[in-house]
């Protein structure tokens, strides 16, 4: 069975990220979501959430695992024996720096590929950091996260939106 991992931070978890995964677990019989637990990092959400925010994002998709995974992606990729990692590009400034991290774990593990999906045009412009702070400020989040996302991002935020 071909398997691969779509690896991110995904906090949150947006339209972009889904529309990747949905696309991804299309293309191979199994697909690793890996969350990444970076402890030097500050997220809005745990690990734990996140993971758990994806598990119900994700539901509906039969042949999808989501785990969390710190450390180097290539030790992920061969704990789960995949063959390909998949990102996802919004613009041509993602592309120098995806390019540089799937030459460096060509290096470190030259047995798994990388796979660039172009994001859809309707996501090319949105990212989690965007989503944060558009929220952060109260606006309106729905067109860029599932809702029970977007609900959790206002607590987090101590927003009533109700």
């Amino acid at each position: 069975m071909n398997r691969a991992i779509y690896p991110g931070s995904f906090d949150p978890v947006t339209y972009g990220h889904l529309d990747i995964i949905k696309r991804s677990a299309d293309l191979f019989g199994e697909l690793y979501v890996g969350v990444l637990n970076n402890t030097s990092k500050s997220p809005l959400f745990s690990v734990e959430e996140r993971v758990n925010m994806l598990k119900e994002a994700t539901a509906d998709i039969s042949n999808i695992k989501v785990v969390s995974y710190s450390g180097l992606l290539v030790d992920f990729v061969k704990e789960v024996e995949a063959s390909v990692v998949v990102r996802g590009l919004r613009a041509i400034t993602d592309f120098e720096y995806e390019l540089q991290l799937a030459q460096t774990n060509h290096v470190l593990y030259p047995e798994a590929d990388t796979m660039f999906l172009t994001a859809r045009l309707e996501y090319s412009y949105l990212s989690s950091t965007t989503v944060r702070e558009v929220a952060s400020f109260g606006g309106d989040i729905t067109k860029f996260v599932p809702k029970k996302v977007a609900e959790k991002m206002y607590e987090k935020y101590g927003i009533d939106k109700k």
